[in-house]
């Protein structure tokens, strides 16, 4: 049997994503907690993004998860947090990243945030992804 590439390795299984946004459903109708999730992107021409989102999730809580979608796309989960909370995380851990592996050049991260609160209706995937990875404006 052929080992797969890379890139097909580090991306997880679609079913994830959606097992992944039942559970923030979950705990915002159930529980009464407000949580984010957060898209991460980079430039496809960027060899260290993966490395900074492996980074990023190697530094989260254990309740926090993520989801690698392709080579320069991710997702976050970030329990118990509101949107300002999140991005202070997001920041301070990226900010780290580039402070422990100084490169000649910064990655850039573009980061999006889909706040969930207990009074959310929809969180499925055709609901969070176009608001987490909307498309350039002027595309089709």
């Amino acid at each position: 049997m052929a080992a797969m590439p890379l890139e097909q390795t580090r991306n997880d299984d679609p079913r994830k994503l959606r097992d992944l946004l039942e559970r923030v459903a979950k705990l915002a109708g159930e529980h009464r907690l407000t949580s984010v999730v957060v898209g991460m992107s980079g430039l496809e021409s960027d060899l260290l993004f993966p490395e900074v989102v492996d980074y990023v999730g190697s530094a989260l809580r254990v309740d926090d998860s993520i989801f690698r979608m392709t080579r320069n796309r991710a997702i976050f989960f970030l329990a118990d947090a509101d949107e300002m909370q999140a991005s202070e995380i997001m920041d301070r851990v990226i900010s780290g990243f580039h402070e422990r592996f100084a490169t000649t050049q910064k990655t850039l991260v573009s980061l999006s945030y889909f706040e969930v609160t207990p009074e959310a209706n929809d969180v499925s995937v055709k609901t969070v992804l176009p608001a987490l990875f909307a498309p350039p404006a002027g595309s089709h």
